[in-house]
């Protein structure tokens, strides 16, 4: 099981981490949400949870919990830039489906 980060996504990471001034890492998880069922979670990480599951990729935690983990493994987190957006992107060889807005999957 895996979880890596693209060298773009892990100084994204790196610097929010730095102006938020403390943080071990970035939380990935998922949610029930949206038309097709499930959304992305990211969240800063103070406290590593004794049942988490953590990845390092570039020099940057990646925290998982076990539930979103049977559905996050393989992912790629990576981030970019298109015109005026910017995010993160998340390369998921689980999914199945996705919704027309882009913001929920099925696997």
């Amino acid at each position: 099981m895996a979880i890596t980060l693209t060298e773009a996504a892990a100084e994204r990471v790196k610097s929010f981490l730095d102006q938020r001034g403390e943080g071990v890492g970035l939380r990935l998880g998922v949610r029930t949400s949206g038309c097709s069922g499930m959304a992305y979670v990211l969240e800063f990480v103070d406290e590593v949870e004794d049942t988490d599951t953590v990845f390092e990729d570039h020099g940057v935690k990646v925290i998982v919990d076990p539930k979103s983990l049977l559905y996050l493994d393989g992912t790629e987190l990576d981030f970019g830039k298109e015109g005026l957006n910017e995010g993160f992107k998340f390369n998921n060889p689980n999914v199945k489906d996705e919704c027309g807005c882009g913001e929920s999957f099925t696997i």
